[in-house]
């Protein structure tokens, strides 16, 4: 079970109730073969947003949605090829993601993004795998 902590949630207008964004961690998750773990979605104003966005991406402006894994992208990676002499358990706290609503369209598809970044997926990087692989957990959990 993935256990989701929703803050913030002031700043979501009518956005997805607290089950349904459970729902979207849970299928990002099993996606990469995780079925167990704590993430923090933290919903912020632009302001906020900003700010963390220049602190940790040296990037001016708000963005939609970041994500903080608890122990680094490079942990997550031995999901696909453990470490020899590591049985590739994955950390019970998967980490945090930040989501401004006023910047982006659909919190869903947010929630959904910044999942597969905490489990080590970069879109900047590969192939085309994650956004492809977004596109179809929406499908799957009845959005786009």
């Amino acid at each position: 079970m993935i256990d989701v902590e929703v803050l913030g949630a002031g700043h979501l207008p009518e956005g997805p109730e607290a089950l349904v964004l459970e729902s979207l961690c849970e299928i990002a998750a099993a996606s990469r073969g995780i079925d167990d773990g704590h993430v923090a979605i933290e919903f912020v104003d632009a302001e906020k947003m900003t700010k963390l966005n220049f602190d940790h991406r040296d990037k001016v402006g708000p963005t939609d949605v970041l994500s903080f894994p608890i122990d680094g992208v490079e942990s997550m990676a031995k999901i696909d090829s453990p470490a020899p002499g590591t049985d590739g358990e994955v950390p019970r706290e998967l980490g945090d993601i930040v989501i401004c609503p006023e910047c982006t369209a659909d919190v869903r598809e947010a929630v959904v993004h910044g999942m597969l970044h905490l489990l080590g997926m970069d879109h900047e990087t590969d192939d085309g795998e994650m956004l492809s692989l977004q596109v179809d957990l929406l499908a799957r959990a009845g959005g786009r």
